[in-house]
């Protein structure tokens, strides 16, 4: 299998390269089921990999060449797969193919799609080449690549204004957090040496635990951006501007995952840094909670998936920063399913309602559109943590954590991100498919998806209802057992997080430490259930019952400042707007352009041009046109060089 490895991002981006040169003179079928084959063959050899990483804890690695062998500086291209990028493999290349199968159907007849179906496989191979990575540069390449595919994809509809600016926020955002990103690979290959993961690692013990959080806080700020944390979560809704199948690729298998991935894979590195961790559980709590209070208030559907996305990523943060760094892949793993259902899902409701968006203007739709409304409300179960659904399994586990981690105000704070999570996706779910209808029969006709739409929506509603199994019996199920190779105690960490060392503890005190965990374990089953089921009452009584108490303009005009706020998003856009975005235009305007570039660079230009000019204007004026002027200066001439002559000839004889 080790030999094959390198078929799992080429095929993705052969496809890519055979669609973007060949595809405008291809059939809209050819290029789509180029693209959409390619991602097969990729998701079966991930299957493979998968599967040798079942028997073995030995990791596949494949060499493909030297990269970069400059001296001592050496970057080897080797492809790596253990069983935390096994995991990886199988999310990315099952959404992906789900995605693509999706696209056919809601991309059909667009001008752009040889194009889309270009730059869609393009991105799959840049998570892979990301997540397949055994060094630093490699992942960079492919942390880049994504963003920049990212960029293509979300300013897709580039006619549109709104389209190429949400485009730019995306990418310049993302810039940001890709400078601490650089800057910490800088600092490792100073302080080791070396880029190679496993070089690196081995030599943690060489350097101290301050510089070690000053890495791993670098490197989370890479996270941040990619992963939509606090403070530069503010691309990713705006990212809603690119077709809806792109959003589902990118909040569920791509972009925003890579982050988290990053986190998880530099375990040796963030998890001998307690300051560090508290640091990203702290934004990741906040993020959650932030971003879900933020849904709340949203009308436009595919807005209100985009900011559970940021509070679901804030959830897997959390988790990484009290050391429950399974839960945090698990829940990457069934939000993966829940959340690309949900996109998906939300892209078929706007294809039946010839492109709106806006859930006050829908209204009574599961009569006209039943499967979509089926596997979205699994979907939407799962995203709130209702019982027997994958993502309560998950996202119950972050929380244990998080108690264990003695974090207990961060995990209060979760608890209302929890809640919060239930009651803005069964407000979604309500005014889309209940209540009355609230469009124009006369001009909008509801309708359902074709198949090739609705068949990967119940595609993804299986493991977005079942995938959870895979967590039981909650902290010690399957996924527990294959991950943990990955997140095991390295010897050289000065400080690992409690909920770690909790997990980890010796036989003497295995047993009291189950019990403890179970009793534990049913009461925040139980705490969170009862949130789950809190939000999802609270919706049904505002927007179907519509209660008198739960009226939800009622409410909104009583809050008043604070309804204000979370509709504004807590004003993020506007802060940036003053503090960094105008004076950054104030200064390019009157320093960089009036002085910089007007009196410096094109005064320093236009002066040499203006020296030059008056020279020759001066010099011009010894060519006058006549004989006789022309003689009487060679005369002159002849008469100074021999007088010259001989004056030096004296000197020399006397």
């Amino acid at each position: 299998m080790s030999d094959l490895l390198f078929l799992i991002p080429l095929l993705p981006l052969l496809a890519a390269t055979i669609n973007f040169v060949f595809g405008r003179r291809m059939a809209d079928a050819q290029t789509a089921w180029l693209a959409t084959a390619s991602i097969a063959g990729s998701f079966a050899l991930s299957l493979a990999a998968f599967g040798n990483q079942l028997d073995s804890d030995e990791p596949l690695t494949q060499h493909l060449y030297d990269w970069i062998p400059a001296g001592l500086f050496h970057v080897p291209l080797n492809l790596y797969v253990d069983h935390l990028t096994a995991i990886m493999l199988l999310v990315v290349t099952s959404v992906s193919l789900v995605v693509h199968i999706y696209s056919q159907g809601y991309m059909a007849g667009d001008p752009g799609f040889y194009r889309f179906f270009s730059f869609l496989p393009l991105f799959v191979f840049s998570m892979l080449m990301l997540v397949l990575a055994d060094n630093f540069l490699v992942i960079f390449f492919g942390w880049e690549a994504v963003g920049l595919c990212s960029y293509l994809l979300i300013g897709f509809y580039f006619k549109r204004h709104s389209a190429n600016q949400a485009a730019k926020k995306a990418f310049i955002v993302n810039r940001v957090g890709d400078f601490g990103f650089a800057t910490g690979i800088m600092l490792i290959f100073w302080k080791f040496d070396s880029v190679v993961f496993s070089e690196v690692f081995a030599r943690l013990e060489l350097v101290s635990v301050d510089t070690l959080t000053i890495i791993a806080l670098l490197l989370f700020t890479g996270a941040a951006g990619k992963s939509a944390q606090l403070p530069l979560f503010v691309w990713l809704p705006d990212a809603m501007e690119g077709p809806t199948p792109v959003s589902a690729l990118i909040h569920a298998a791509t972009m925003v995952t890579a982050g988290i991935y990053m986190l998880a894979r530099m375990y040796p590195i963030v998890s001998a840094s307690s300051d560090a961790m508290f640091v990203i559980a702290l934004v990741g709590a906040i993020t959650a909670f932030m971003a879900g209070s933020i849904a709340l208030t949203q009308f436009d559907i595919k807005r209100v998936i985009a900011y559970s996305t940021v509070s679901h990523l804030g959830f897997m943060a959390f988790a990484i920063g009290v050391g429950a760094w399974v839960a945090a892949i698990f829940h990457l793993f069934t939000h993966a399913f829940f959340k690309g259902l949900l996109f998906l899902g939300s892209g078929s409701v706007i294809h039946g309602m010839h492109e709106e968006q806006d859930m006050r203007k829908m209204g009574g739709l599961r009569k006209y559109m039943p499967t979509t409304y089926w596997t979205f409300a699994i979907a939407a179960a799962s995203n709130a943590g209702i019982i027997v659904f994958a993502g309560f399994f998950s996202k119950d586990e972050i929380l244990v954590g998080g108690w264990l981690d003695h974090q207990y105000a961060l995990t209060i704070i979760m608890f209302g991100a929890a809640f919060f999570s239930s009651l803005y996706i069964f407000r979604a779910v309500f005014m889309t498919f209940w209540g009355e209808e609230r469009f124009d029969p006369e001009h909008v006709h509801p309708h359902e998806s074709p198949r090739i739409m609705t068949v990967p929506l119940i595609l993804l509603a299986i493991p977005a209802f079942a995938a959870g199994v895979v967590g039981l019996p909650p902290e010690d199920g399957w996924i527990h057992d294959f991950l943990e190779p990955a997140f095991h105690v390295e010897e050289h960490a000065e400080e690992t997080a409690s909920a770690i060392a909790i997990f980890q503890e010796g036989e003497e005190h295995a047993e009291e430490g189950h019990h403890v965990s179970t009793a534990m374990t049913i009461t925040f089953f139980a705490l969170s259930t009862v949130l789950a089921i809190g939000g999802l009452a609270i919706a049904y009584l505002a927007y179907v019952a519509k209660h008198p108490a739960f009226d939800p303009r009622a409410w909104a005009e009583r809050a008043g400042p604070v309804y204000d706020l979370l509709y504004n998003k807590y004003y993020l856009d506007e802060i940036y707007e003053r503090l960094i975005i105008h004076p950054l235009y104030w200064i390019s305007e009157n320093i960089l352009w009036k002085i910089v570039d007007i009196e410096i660079i094109d005064g320093t230009v236009n002066g040499v041009a203006a020296t030059v000019n008056y020279s020759s204007n001066q010099l011009r004026r010894v060519q006058t046109g006549f004989v006789a002027n022309y003689a009487l200066a060679i005369a002159i001439g002849a008469v100074i060089v021999i007088g010259i002559a001989l004056a030096l000839q004296s000197d020399l004889l006397g």
